[in-house]
């Protein structure tokens, strides 16, 4: 197998691969088609299944010249160290990278998953986000 250096520990790249796995596990058995939240559910249950740690529905405020603007929800995070965005679109566009970054500044965490189930194979559904 071919490995690309990454600039990431090699602990946090084996629990982003195995995140990844719960996520292909998740497509596997549900397909494309449906909501984000069914998608989000299922995966938080096969993240469980794996013994991965997870915070579903994360809340982190957000600030703006000192002041608290409001509270930000984040799909999933993984041990306090990967955001995962679940999507289900037509296909995943700039803004949603965007909004991953923004995700990952408000949660202090270096690295994203953006995960788009709504396609045939899921490895064609994920992008990973890198602050």
């Amino acid at each position: 197998m071919l490995r690309i250096h990454s600039e990431l520990s090699d602990d946090l790249e084996r629990l982003a691969s195995n995140v990844i796995g719960c996520c292909v596990t998740v497509h596997r058995a549900l397909g494309p088609g449906l909501l984000e939240a069914i998608y989000a559910r299922a995966v938080a249950l096969e993240l469980t299944a794996q013994s991965i740690p997870y915070e579903p529905e994360k809340s982190f405020p957000v600030h703006y010249r000192g002041k608290l603007l409001c509270h930000q929800r984040l799909d999933l995070l993984i041990a306090k160290r990967i955001v995962v965005e679940v999507k289900s679109v037509e296909r995943l566009d700039s803004v949603h990278v965007a909004q991953v970054l923004s995700y990952l500044h408000v949660a202090d965490v270096r690295l994203g998953l953006l995960i788009n189930f709504n396609v045939p194979i899921l490895k064609y559904g994920i992008r990973r986000v890198i602050l």
